[in-house]
């Protein structure tokens, strides 16, 4: 506690992104998804309140929406939570709506799709698709796709997501405060389109054919957002498209020394 004080004092604005991110690492280790995603943001959200921050911009996340099977995913709707990691998310916003309510924070979250970019670790089991199938690419592996491929996302450039909390801590939309927004691109790409979209980055590449492996536990079947409430109270609209994500995100990687 007195480290995340420590961390506001004099701040105008917080934004809370750390987490533990991976769905089926939550449903392995629901104790450490729940100490991480929970009591860390309750600790910063009380800090931030405690150091007078006038508001409270926080990383929520599309799995919240469980196992609704409407499409495009809108604020106000959601099914059965099916991982641990969706819970503490969920409680997250419970706790950032409430602290409006009764401390007047000015607080916005923001329910994050699938966020990639440059330096995402490609390693470990819980890894995220975009930089572990890149990786293997580039280094003549075998990609693995959990279930048949016709799974989908909505894959979001890193920059649209920075400049979205930009928004959020600027906006001066009373509507916004106390809620939550979807930040995506809109666009819905299955696994197979993603890694087609993948292989097109690697023209020099004999890419192997992708390996098959069962639908994990805790994982949603499609995601694709309406950003229609982010546009309308934050005056979001992606900039990048998934390909141009990539081959911004692919150049600057191979940019960066190995280490």
């Amino acid at each position: 506690k007195g480290v995340c004080k420590r961390a506001c004092e004099g701040a105008d604005v917080v934004f809370h992104l750390a987490a533990y991110i991976s769905v089926p690492g939550s449903v392995a280790d629901p104790d450490l998804t729940h100490s991480v995603n929970v009591e860390g943001f309750f600790n910063l959200l009380q800090a931030a309140r405690e150091c007078g921050a006038g508001r409270f911009v926080y990383a929520s996340s599309s799995a919240v929406y469980g196992d609704d099977p409407i499409l495009p995913k809108v604020e106000d709707r959601r099914g059965r939570l099916l991982s641990p990691y969706a819970v503490t998310k969920l409680i997250d916003e419970l706790y950032a709506e409430s602290w409006g309510t009764v401390y007047g924070m000015d607080c916005v979250g923001l329910r994050y799709f699938n966020v990639f970019g440059p330096r995402q670790d490609p390693n470990g089991p819980y890894a995220a698709v975009i930089p572990r199938w890149a990786h293997a690419l580039r280094h003549g592996e075998p990609v693995t796709i959990f279930g048949d491929g016709q799974t989908s996302r909505d894959f979001c450039y890193v920059k649209d997501v920075v400049r979205a909390n930009l928004l959020a801590a600027t906006t001066k939309r009373r509507e916004a405060v106390g809620g939550v927004c979807n930040i995506a691109c809109g666009v819905k790409t299955t696994l197979n389109e993603l890694f087609a979209a993948l292989k097109r980055q690697f023209p020099s590449e004999n890419a192997l054919p992708p390996v098959h492996e069962d639908f994990r536990r805790g994982d949603i079947a499609h995601s694709l957002a309406s950003i229609e409430r982010a546009r309308a109270l934050l005056g979001y609209s992606p900039l990048y498209s998934l390909e141009e994500g990539l081959r911004e995100m692919l150049g600057e990687s191979s940019n960066t020394p190995s280490t």
